[in-house]
């Protein structure tokens, strides 16, 4: 606690404790005589400052929570309780504050609404896998037990790679391409190119775009293009136009005739409730002579571009 004398213009200590020398750092000879505001640093709130002068003037109580500094220049948060002291003839005479370091007390509460934020994030994260999985539960089909339980094997670690990624990332975002080779590579070897700026995206777009390229990746290599001995595979991806969200071309050369998945197959089923229904976006499919091409829009929402980035040309 200090005491301050009122009756002074710059309301100097006349009086600190024991436990206010050793929470601040400071001997007595330092502070006797000076106003508090020593305590203030870069980072004290003016608003908290505000409020403590225009109790001072107004000589009334005043309690607030006010980040200060040691001598040391370490901060602490400090709950100030200010209290004025009158003679018998109604004017002031000192100030009493005492002062608590809620430090710690601060440190707990920001780690607990962290864990919070951490559970809610888990909880989304959860809630965002489990319907994924539920749609692949939904939309595969076998008549064979056998493989219907393969096809929903492959397909989840499929997801569980991409999960893989992410963990690795810190859960903050991966790049387009970065995704597109971790499911493609595996089937395409080295027919398979791929090219596009570095566009990020987060865990609700990734998750998804994982099961779309492993179900393209999977049809080309038993029915497309990575299944003919010449057939070769591009893959290319830009920044709308507009700058939200991105374009995806998949374009398969050397293809079969009329592969399977140019007929509604369960992969198709799968491409799009994974791009329509939870990302929101389109898919447009063409076949031709040279082979299947697919252009996939995904909307702005956990994506990102910095143009800054792009090569030039």
């Amino acid at each position: 606690m200090v005491v301050t004398d009122g009756r002074k213009p710059d309301l100097p200590i006349v009086l600190a404790n024991k436990a206010f020398l050793e929470l601040t750092g400071y001997a007595a000879p330092e502070v006797l005589g000076r106003n508090c505001r020593f305590l203030q640093g870069p980072a004290t709130s003016p608003i908290a400052v505000a409020e403590i002068r225009a109790a001072i003037a107004g000589e009334r109580e005043v309690s607030v929570e006010i980040l200060n500094y040691k001598k040391s220049g370490e901060q602490f948060w400090n709950r100030l309780h200010l209290s004025p002291v009158h003679g018998d003839d109604g004017r002031i005479l000192y100030f009493f504050g005492s002062q608590i370091d809620m430090t710690e007390y601060r440190r707990i509460e920001a780690l607990e609404a962290s864990e919070h934020r951490l559970l809610m994030e888990v909880d989304h994260r959860s809630n965002n896998v489990l319907a994924i999985v539920d749609s692949i539960v939904r939309l595969s089909n076998a008549d064979d037990p056998a493989l219907y339980a393969a096809a929903i094997q492959h397909r989840v670690q499929a997801l569980a790679r991409a999960h893989t990624l992410l963990a690795e990332r810190r859960w903050t975002s991966i790049s387009v391409e970065e995704l597109i080779r971790q499911q493609v590579t595996p089937f395409a070897a080295t027919r398979a190119f791929f090219t596009g700026p570095d566009i990020r995206m987060d865990a609700p777009v990734v998750q998804p775009l994982a099961l779309v390229f492993h179900e393209l990746a999977v049809n080309a290599a038993q029915h497309g293009a990575l299944a003919a001995a010449r057939g070769r595979l591009s893959i290319s991806w830009k920044p709308k136009p507009s700058g939200a969200g991105f374009n995806i071309r998949w374009q398969e050369v050397g293809s079969r005739p009329l592969p399977t998945f140019a007929k509604r197959g369960f992969g198709t089923v799968i491409v799009g409730a994974m791009v329509e229904r939870q990302l929101k976006g389109r898919v447009e499919k063409t076949w031709s002579e040279n082979g299947l091409l697919i252009d996939i829009e995904i909307p702005s929402a956990g994506s990102t571009y910095d143009a800054t980035l792009a090569p030039e040309h």
